[in-house]
């Protein structure tokens, strides 16, 4: 974790550096084309790996200059500069002799260092590295110049956006969390215009004519996949260090932080100490709510890919805006609910009862189940027994409805919060029974999901026109324009017709009103 940066001086320049752990040997951690030593630990799978890494070491993290919270300079350094960076932290540290682990194009400067300064350096570790960022005479594998420039005019334009994780972590790119952090990360570690130029520098050096004197231990670590860094580019440094050892990862990440967690560090640290153990279970108590948008199906059929794909994006974007406002974590998200965790009931549960209310008036019905437990934290994501109960408690609820385990309803006592029994039930692959309770003060009566017949005159004439509008797909909001009506009053008409017809989507609506055409 952050625990606040120390400053050591190079020259006239302030470098951020951080120490964690207390292992007996010395790592410097040297990531790649930016970095912020701080907000490096809110990703927690990255949290995990670097905890992970101090196990067994006392981990040394520094921001080069020129990004994160060291100095800002210009004219940009050079490799040479950032060599004496690395020197002046080892020196307030107190470290005469550390092992460099050098990530992407924080791999160039270590192999630099662990040439120039074999003295100081234990042992040289690059993931994901490359000698050459440009395609040169003799080395194919580089980027086209013509490709780069091309690359390098959109820098600016996309700098602080939620891209790229197609190249630099594809097993992640369904993860919204990972996408999060990339775009605030690179915002905080430098601007557009310093992204700009560290990039142009990184990708003109060239230090291939330097590692045949690399002449320390030497671990070369390179997924085969690796779509910024291709696998040829690890099997370069593995023939021209002397005695380097390659491993190569069944995997397409750049990054390390995630599936190849475990191996990598298991590799790091037999390499380091001669040993290698397993990762310590991290567990934490938490709060999982799972929901489930009633009839998913039916309503892609019925609106169509492109507007049923817009709608929900509009629910993933009322969730988080929710996860965001009670402090809780999204874990999955798909076109039928989502999953994310809380470490304060009572918020998940006014979080679920929230989500609920703001979904309806996209005219979305879902089921929530929530069950506090003891989860496993593995690669920073939760796992275990009480994401299957919360996930089997939600598939217990009626649509419209919040449900919680009795875990959740005790722990929450003199919150104000409201509850009503809901029985008993046993779930499969989970001993014992539970009980049930609704979440609210008005929590719904079970709802028969079929489309069931209903007088035609059921519903005034202000209802049906507002059953109309929501056949056709209309939002809450953009009926209320149409009509010249306030959203609020929307609001309890929807809800109104809802109840009346016994429905929970605007797909039974749709299809009463085209069994009563009459009413078009």
């Amino acid at each position: 974790m952050f625990t606040g940066a120390r400053y050591a001086r190079s020259g006239d320049v302030n470098i951020a550096y951080q120490v964690v752990g207390d292992g007996p040997i010395d790592l410097v951690l040297v990531l790649g084309w930016v970095s912020h030593l701080a907000y490096v630990w809110e990703l927690p799978a990255m949290a995990t790996f670097l905890n992970r890494l101090t196990s067994f070491s006392r981990l040394i993290l520094f921001d080069k200059r020129g990004c994160g919270m060291s100095d800002r300079v210009h004219p940009l350094p050079s490799l040479e500069q950032r060599m004496d960076d690395v020197r002046a932290v080892l020196d307030a540290v107190g470290s005469t002799r550390a092992a460099l682990l050098g990530i992407s194009e924080g791999g160039v400067m270590s192999a630099l260092f662990a040439a120039t300064y074999p003295e100081r350096t234990a042992g040289l570790i690059i993931d994901g590295s490359y000698p050459s960022a440009l395609r040169r005479p003799g080395y194919p594998w580089g980027i086209p110049e013509d490709k780069f420039e091309e690359r390098m005019a959109r820098v600016k334009d996309v700098w602080g956006k939620a891209i790229g994780m197609e190249r630099y972590a594809p097993s992640q790119t369904h993860n919204p969390e990972v996408a999060n952090w990339w775009a605030t990360f690179t915002q905080m570690s430098a601007s557009p215009g310093d992204a700009e130029n560290l990039m142009r520098m990184n990708v003109l050096i060239d230090i291939r004519n330097i590692l045949p004197a690399i002449r320390v231990p030497t671990l070369i670590v390179h997924a085969r996949g690796d779509k910024v860094a291709p696998i040829e580019a690890g099997r370069y440094f593995a023939e021209h260090i002397p005695n380097a050892r390659l491993l190569e990862l069944d995997s397409d990440d750049h990054w390390p932080y995630f599936g190849d967690a475990d191996q990598v560090i298991g590799e790091i640290q037999e390499f380091l100490t001669g040993v290698r153990s397993g990762p310590a279970p991290e567990t934490m108590l938490a709060t999982v709510l799972c929901t489930n948008v009633t009839q998913a199906g039916a309503h892609a059929v019925w609106l169509g890919d492109r507007r049923w794909n817009q709608l929900v994006d509009r629910h993933h974007a009322v969730v988080r805006k929710a996860l965001a406002r009670y402090a809780g974590r999204e874990i999955e998200a798909g076109a039928h609910g989502v999953t994310a965790v809380f470490d304060g009931t009572a918020r998940a549960v006014r979080c679920a009862l929230d989500v609920r209310d703001q979904l309806l008036e996209l005219g979305l019905r879902i089921r929530a189940g929530l069950h506090t437990g003891e989860c496993e934290i593995r690669d920073g994501r939760p796992r275990g027994v009480a994401l299957q109960v919360a996930s089997s408690v939600m598939g217990t609820a009626k649509p419209g409805e919040v449900l919680v385990s009795g875990t959740v309803k005790d722990l929450v006592v003199g919150s104000g919060l409201e509850f009503a029994e809901r029985g008993t039930r046993e779930f499969a692959g989970v001993p014992g029974s539970w009980s049930l309770f609704a979440a609210g003060p008005h929590s719904p009566a079970p709802v028969d999901e079929s489309v069931h017949e209903v007088a035609p005159d059921a519903l005034s004439r202000r209802e049906r026109e507002v059953a109309q509008l929501l056949a056709r797909g209309l939002s809450n909001r953009e009926i209320a324009g149409r009509l010249y009506l306030s959203e609020r009053t929307i609001d309890n008409h929807v809800h109104h017709i809802l109840d009346k017809l016994g429905f929970d989507s605007r797909v039974q609506v749709a299809t009463w009103l085209a069994r009563n055409e009459h009413l078009n």
